[in-house]
């Protein structure tokens, strides 16, 4: 794992030699920090290394839709309809439980933001269940995975910072939010076995090709790295439990052949976070393909 980390770090850095800065650095406007706040739509291979059942495919679609009066507001929304399934390598290739992860968000540009430094506050409310209509465990006490109820809704709010790099023609970008989800709002069973309470933070650079400043780009190069730190007394976990925290690495390529899609590598370990899963510690390595939200 050390290795891997090594040579991700060393391909970006080899890419991030010094070259004249591209004036779509200075066209960030709130709409597209907006979408950095987005998961990004992917699709794995079926070659998971890790503790995880053999997939066809994991899949994160999540169309976004601003709200906004006009392109310079300083305060927008946005409407995203997350959805996350995984195709099990099993007879007949099921799909168990997707996740529907709805929600809208406010986004709020500080004045103290400038061409090259934004300050962006915003705030988040959400809904995470899988469809199912089952209890949520089963007789003997263990999580019902094939038809078991998982219902939570959840508020966010925290802050992003973006930051310019033009001797690298890079974008960096920096977020830390918190996650809340009210008792009352959540399945009944959860209330004492799903965490409530989540500090997140995420820092990602995006590599810019050059290129004609007047075409829309993707970037060529990011990396991403996201914790979570779960902070409450779920499943009755010691205050320093290495369990509390999740921790991903992602190092995405977008070869300059390709106009949609370009190839991930992400390594995991922490919850599984794919709702009904949730008593799951996950360590897996994975690839796939990855179109970024981000566009210049």
């Amino acid at each position: 794992m050390r290795l891997l980390i090594i040579t991700i770090l060393i391909l970006s850095a080899s890419s991030l030699r010094s070259q004249e800065a591209d004036p779509l650095l200075e066209r960030i406007d709130l709409s597209k920090i907006a979408l950095l706040n987005q998961t990004d739509n992917y699709i794995t291979f079926p070659t998971d290394i890790g503790n995880i059942e053999p997939l066809i495919f994991e899949a994160n679609i999540n169309p976004s839709f601003i709200i906004r009066e006009r392109q310079d507001s300083n305060l927008i929304g946005v409407l995203s309809t997350q959805i996350r399934i995984r195709m099990y390598n099993e007879k007949s290739f099921p799909v168990r439980t997707p996740s529907y992860i709805p929600g809208i968000s406010l986004f709020y540009l500080s004045p103290q933001s400038t061409p090259s430094y934004h300050l962006v506050f915003f705030g988040k409310i959400a809904h995470h269940s899988n469809g199912q209509e089952g209890p949520v465990f089963n007789e003997n006490g263990t999580v019902n995975l094939i038809d078991g109820n998982f219902s939570t809704n959840y508020l966010e709010g925290g802050v992003i910072k973006t930051s310019q790099n033009k001797r690298h023609n890079a974008l960096k970008v920096f977020k830390s939010s918190v996650e809340y989800h009210p008792e009352l709002s959540m399945e009944k069973e959860l209330r004492s076995e799903y965490s409530s309470l989540r500090w997140n933070n995420s820092w990602t650079a995006y590599k810019i090709p050059l290129g004609p400043s007047n075409s829309a780009k993707r970037p060529h190069l990011s990396l991403k790295l996201e914790t979570s730190l779960l902070l409450d007394g779920y499943q009755d976990k010691e205050a320093f439990d290495f369990d509390r925290i999740n921790f991903g690495l992602t190092f995405y390529y977008h070869p300059p052949f390709l106009e949609e899609v370009g190839f991930f590598a992400q390594y995991y370990r922490g919850m599984d976070y794919y709702n009904s899963y949730f008593k799951r510690q996950l360590s897996v390595l994975r690839f796939g393909i990855m179109t970024e939200i981000l566009r210049f």
